[in-house]
């Protein structure tokens, strides 16, 4: 038992790099958006700049670590575990979320604007819930993929995403330049686990590491290019990608020490991390909720203040709405219910996204 443990606490640091990603994903829609409804920047807006380069790389190369533990299995196994259940959660909460929007949506229109509206978003990613379609595209494109050689898949992954490629669609343009981060992991798996074994025992380097990488980042992320596409430095292809993969690994370095050091701190972040894809699609209704109660009373002038209580407020608010449906029949808006299996279901507390 005593080894079962230690291999749990080894692994503590995957949850805690994915509750720093989904917390610097929704501060992102949080201050954006607040920003843009009191038109000014707050004292959280350079934190969002700072973290652009990595805070989306870092989503997909943390969900291809377990690729490599499902990718030979047959195609139905396979295809529950990686397309059905992101599948599942995708229409659901496209459901949901365009209903608290039918109005905007439909305009003078009725039911069959409606419709219409639903029936696009099965081939053009629909708002924030565009990551979750991703994953199920990413996993299918690598199992008919994973024949050829790593290195060819791994090259022609970084060339798309070298390429910049600009599409009027999602699914193309997201493709192209987050592949590579997903097919990476997938083929490092192991040397990403190393890594941040290797942090564990060497906090001092690893910290060093740490800070020349961040003083790096933030000089990158926050000077302008002068290219007119590309608005600072940190976007620039090739200098886009080199960060992207220097910042995801440098958040597998930072979760793995926060997860050493322990704390309540580490517990909220990992806490967060386990239910990510709880924050993940319930986030957005109750952060608008929040920002328009905020910004029409002008209760709080401070634009980082009121940034900083919509995030809190759309980081906690669906994690207190599963808390509340946990064992009644709306459990099902968290959990994957067994009528929408091909294989038969895993038993498992845990209502996060799960990435084997």
């Amino acid at each position: 038992m005593a080894g079962v443990a230690d291999a749990r606490d080894r692994l503590a640091w995957v949850d805690i790099a994915k509750g720093i990603c989904i917390l610097l994903v929704v501060m992102m829609h949080a201050v954006t958006g607040t920003g843009d409804a009191m038109g000014g920047e707050g004292f959280l807006h350079p934190v969002v700049a700072f973290a652009k380069p990595f805070r989306i790389p870092d989503f997909f190369l943390l969900s291809g670590l377990f690729m490599g533990r499902v990718i030979d299995r047959d195609w139905r196994l396979f295809s529950d575990r990686r397309v059905v259940h992101f599948a599942y959660f995708y229409l659901l909460w496209l459901v949901i979320q365009s209903a608290a929007r039918y109005g905007k949506i439909v305009g003078d229109g009725g039911p069959a604007d409606f419709a219409a509206y639903l029936a696009h978003a099965l081939i053009e990613p629909y708002s924030s819930l565009w990551f979750i379609y991703l994953l199920a595209v990413f996993s299918v494109v690598t199992k008919v993929l994973r024949r050829l050689p790593g290195g060819v898949l791994l090259a022609a992954a970084a060339l798309l995403q070298i390429a910049d490629i600009r599409s009027d669609s999602t699914l193309i343009e997201e493709f192209c330049a987050r592949y590579v981060y997903f097919v990476a992991a997938y083929l490092f798996a192991d040397r990403i686990f190393t890594l941040a074994d290797t942090a564990r025992r060497h906090v001092g380097p690893a910290l060093g590491g740490l800070a020349i990488w961040a003083a790096l980042e933030a000089w990158l992320a926050m000077t302008p290019a002068s290219d007119p596409a590309h608005p600072t430095l940190a976007s620039l292809p090739l200098v886009s990608l080199a960060l992207g993969a220097a910042g995801a690994l440098a958040i597998v370095v930072a979760a793995a020490l926060i997860g050493w050091a322990g704390g309540p701190v580490a517990e909220a972040i990992r806490a967060c991390g386990r239910r990510s894809i709880v924050i993940y699609l319930a986030f957005s209704l109750p952060m608008a909720a929040t920002r328009e109660i905020l910004v029409r009373t002008g209760i709080i002038a401070d634009i980082g203040a009121v940034s900083l209580i919509v995030m809190v407020a759309a980081v906690l608010l669906p994690l207190a709405l599963e808390r509340l449906v946990r064992g009644t029949p709306l459990k099902i808006l968290f959990v994957r219910p067994a009528w929408f299996h091909l294989a038969p279901a895993r038993r498992s507390a845990r209502p996060a996204l799960q990435a084997t």
